[in-house]
């Protein structure tokens, strides 16, 4: 299959101690399946923090998702534990580290982002949480690589 990088800079090698932690998987590489949703990601790149929108392009076989070769965790949609793992993720300690190597599911867009703030100072509980986020119109998906293993299955194009 291939996926797809949005940034401002162009990505030659993947280097994971760049990239931020705190984010909806943790720290790691983030890529999609859709091309589109790339380049939005690049714009916004560049809009924030200059240069020029680039989207890289890169082969995964996703039989490595299944074959045992990599650890893999999938959420398929918006569910109390992708809640729980995007809200552990995005605040725990530095030193949070989960065991998958990939990791499938939706973003937690700013839209989301904004539930979690709510679901965080406990003005929402979980039903609610997920009874608002349910409604979302256009979930995109994002691919998370986090360890070196799983980026050595990665072949740019």
């Amino acid at each position: 299959m291939k996926l797809y990088h949005g940034s401002n800079v162009i990505i030659d090698k993947i280097d994971l101690m760049l990239s931020k932690p705190y984010k909806d998987f943790g720290r790691g590489f983030y890529l999609s399946a859709v091309e589109e949703q790339a380049q939005k990601m690049a714009m916004f790149r560049a809009l924030t923090l200059g240069g020029t929108p680039l989207v890289s392009a890169f082969e995964f076989d996703e039989r490595h998702l299944t074959d045992g070769s990599l650890t893999y965790l999938s959420f398929e949609s918006y569910t109390v534990e992708w809640a729980e793992f995007v809200f552990r993720n995005r605040n725990e300690a530095k030193d949070f580290q989960h065991e998958y190597d990939i990791v499938y599911g939706p973003i937690a867009n700013d839209k989301i982002g904004l539930q979690i703030q709510k679901l965080e100072d406990g003005s929402i509980g979980m039903d609610e949480f997920l009874n608002r986020v349910k409604y979302f119109k256009g979930v995109t998906f994002q691919y998370y690589f986090g360890t070196e293993r799983a980026i050595s299955y990665l072949r740019k194009l």
